[in-house]
């Protein structure tokens, strides 16, 4: 199976590396031409275009200006240590062995606006460009445009190249996973769907803890050497439990209890 994760707008690049261990996108060609449309683009374009403020605009102008290949441990970093959202701190790669690692380059897989698909090792320099952004390039009027089957192409290829996998987990939101070809990918897409229940005993997805959940159920995929739907339904960290009367055969529902939520930070 392989895990589709979406990468995150929190960036880290002064950590210091668990690491030395690194690979280079696959679609990197794809990334230049990307940036060479971006270069074009003055502060106030990118302000408007992501709906940013001016200072993070500047930010953004300044790092596709500074976009330099080939990448190299001296001017990028992994990805799944470069990002660090929700979702990654919920994965925490930092505890993860050279297996584990070598797992997670196996069978994770993170979708991005700007590098398409990147393994967890990948380089990638620091950068802002949302899947859903409406650029206009040579290939249309947005990011799905420019990518096309490209995305999908590339995951075809890595299931191909691990025989007998023939399913998706898509732990990504719904503005990356629309960059692939769900038809084309042709194999199975497993969507769990993390719920916590409220004080009162109501259930629903609370984002925040949602994109915490599937980095969880990632790095327990990885972890675990999950090979089949069927154990998925195994999943039991940070609190969440599998719900067999909510679930269908592709959307697993995981629910915690209110009183299994982590305490809140400072108390």
């Amino acid at each position: 199976m392989l895990a589709l994760l979406s990468p995150a707008k929190s960036l880290d690049f002064d950590t210091p590396l668990p690491t030395r261990r690194h690979t280079v996108p696959t679609l990197l060609g794809e990334s230049e031409a990307l940036i060479d449309v971006l270069r074009g683009l003055s502060v106030a374009d990118v302000g408007a275009l992501m709906d940013i403020s001016e200072e993070l605009a500047a930010l953004n102008a300044q790092r596709y200006a500074e976009f330099t290949v080939p990448f190299t441990p001296a001017n990028a970093r992994p990805a799944v240590f470069a990002f660090a959202g929700d979702v990654y701190q919920g994965m925490d790669p930092r505890r993860f062995d050279t297996r584990d690692l070598t797992r997670a380059q196996k069978t994770v897989r993170i979708l991005s606006g700007l590098y398409g698909v990147l393994r967890p090792l990948d380089l990638v320099q620091p950068y802002r460009l949302e899947m859903g952004t409406r650029l206009r390039t040579e290939r249309g009027a947005s990011l799905y445009a420019w990518w096309g089957r490209r995305i999908t192409d590339a995951l075809r290829d890595d299931l191909a190249a691990s025989p007998g996998a023939d399913a998706v987990v898509n732990l990504a939101s719904q503005e990356y996973f629309g960059a692939v070809d769900v038809e084309h990918l042709a194999a199975r897409v497993i969507s769990p769907r993390f719920e916590d229940t409220s004080a009162r005993g109501q259930r629903s997805v609370v984002s925040f803890y949602a994109k915490r959940a599937r980095g969880a159920m990632a790095a327990w995929l990885v972890q675990q050497r999950v090979q089949s739907v069927a154990a998925l339904r195994g999943f039991d960290a940070a609190g969440y439990r599998f719900d067999a009367d909510a679930s269908t055969a592709d959307q697993p529902v995981f629910v915690r209890r209110f009183e299994d939520r982590p305490a809140p930070a400072g108390g």
